[in-house]
C-alpha cells in the first residue's frame, strides 16, 4: 500500500513577555494547527527555541501538545541536536512518557565544530535506537556541518521496525534519491523546508517539514491535498504562494518574524526567548506586506481560537 503524502509544522513555542512559557497561547496556537489538520512537532531547537527550555520545559511542551492534539493530527517531539547518546535516549524516554505519537532522533552534534566518524555515527544512532522502543523519526540535517552517510540512513531505517519516518534536509537531491529510494516505500520521506517540497513527492517521497506552517497551515495542508486529488493548478498556485511567504520570513527575522505577523493577526504568536530579541526595524513592513498580499489574513485568521 503506497503511502499517503502529509506535511508538518515545527511548532512555534509562544512565550510570554517576561520569557515565561505562555501555556495558553501555546493551547491556542496547537488549537488552530490542529484545526487545520497539518501534522505538528513540538520543541524542536530552530522554531521551537528549544535550546531556551529551563528544566522540565521540554516535558511540559510535550505534555500540552499530547492534551491539545493526539487523535485530531499527527504529533511529535522534535527536540534538539545532542552531544551524546545518553542525552538523545534520555529525550525519548520523556516522549514516550509523555504519550505523543513519535520523537525524532536528531543527528549528533559533538560540539566545536568536530565531525563524527562515520563509525561514530553508527554507533551512536545503534545505541539510541536499541534503548528505547519509541515511534522514532531519523533526521539527517546539513545545520550540524557534515552528512551522514545516507547508505547508514536507510540501513538504520530498515534495521529498527520502530522507525517510521526520516527527515532528510539536504540540497544534494542525489541524497535525498539515495534515501528515498533505500527505504522502498516501507516508510515516509520528508524534506525540511518547502523549497524541495514539490521535488520530494516526485522522486517518491512524502511530503515537508515547514515553520511557514506557523502562520499558513491551510496552504501547507492544500498544497499537499491538492497533490492527492491530482489538481495540479491548485497545487502549484499553493506552492507558489508557500514559497513567496518562505522568501518573506527568512530573509526578515525567521521565526522572529513569524510571531510577530502572528500577533499582528490577532492570533497567538508570543515573544521570542532572549538570546532572540523581537524584531521591532524596517524588515517587519515587508513580512506583513507579503502576508496581506497571499491573502493570509483571511485565509488563516481563525477567529475561534483569537477568543
Amino acid at each position: 500500500m503506497a503511502l499517503t503524502p502529509s506535511t508538518f509544522v515545527i511548532s512555534i513555542t509562544p512565550f510570554a513577555q517576561d520569557g515565561s512559557l505562555d501555556e495558553q497561547a501555546f493551547r491556542r496556537h496547537l488549537r488552530r494547527l490542529g484545526a487545520a489538520k497539518i501534522g505538528v512537532y513540538v520543541g524542536g531547537g530552530g522554531s521551537g527555541e528549544a535550546y531556551t527550555y529551563e528544566e522540565g520545559e521540554q516535558k511540559r511542551v510535550m505534555e500540552i501538545a499530547t492534551e491539545e492534539l493526539k487523535g485530531k493530527t499527527p504529533v511529535r517531539a522534535m527536540g534538539v541536536e545532542p552531544r551524546t547518546a545518553k542525552q538523545m535516549i534520555a529525550f525519548l524516554k520523556i516522549a514516550k512518557q509523555s504519550g505523543i505519537d513519535a520523537a525524532q532522533v536528531y543527528s549528533l552534534d559533538v560540539g566545536h565544530a568536530h565531525v563524527p566518524t562515520n563509525e561514530e555515527l553508527n554507533a551512536y544512532f545503534s545505541e539510541v535506537l536499541e534503548a528505547v522502543d519509541v515511534p522514532s523519526v531519523i533526521s539527517t540535517h546539513q545545520s550540524v556541518g557534515y552528512r551522514i552517510p545516507p547508505e547508514l540512513v536507510v540501513e538504520l531505517a530498515n534495521r529498527y521496525k520502530h522507525v517510521v519516518g526520516i527527515n532528510c534536509t539536504h540540497p544534494d537531491l542525489g541524497y535525498l534519491a539515495t534515501v528515498i529510494d533505500g527505504v522502498k516505500g516501507r516508510i515516509p520521506v520528508h524534506v525540511g523546508g518547502p523549497m524541495q517540497g514539490l521535488t520530494v513527492l516526485a522522486m517518491g517521497g512524502q511530503g515537508f517539514l515547514s515553520s511557514e506552517g506557523n502562520l499558513a497551515p491551510n496552504l501547507c495542508v492544500s498544497v499537499i491535498d491538492n497533490y492527492i486529488k491530482n489538481d495540479m493548478a491548485g497545487m502549484m498556485a499553493a506552492f507558489g504562494k508557500l514559497i513567496r511567504l518562505f522568501t518573506a520570513l527568512y530573509g526578515n527575522g525567521g521565526i522572529r518574524a513569524t510571531k510577530a505577523v502572528l500577533n499582528h493577526l490577532g492570533l497567538a504568536g508570543g515573544y521570542p526567548r532572549k538570546p532572540r530579541l523581537a524584531v521591532e526595524d524596517s524588515r517587519m513592513p515587508n513580512a506583513f506586506k507579503v502576508a496581506e498580499q497571499l491573502g493570509l489574513a483571511e485565509i488563516e485568521k481563525w477567529q475561534e481560537w483569537v477568543k
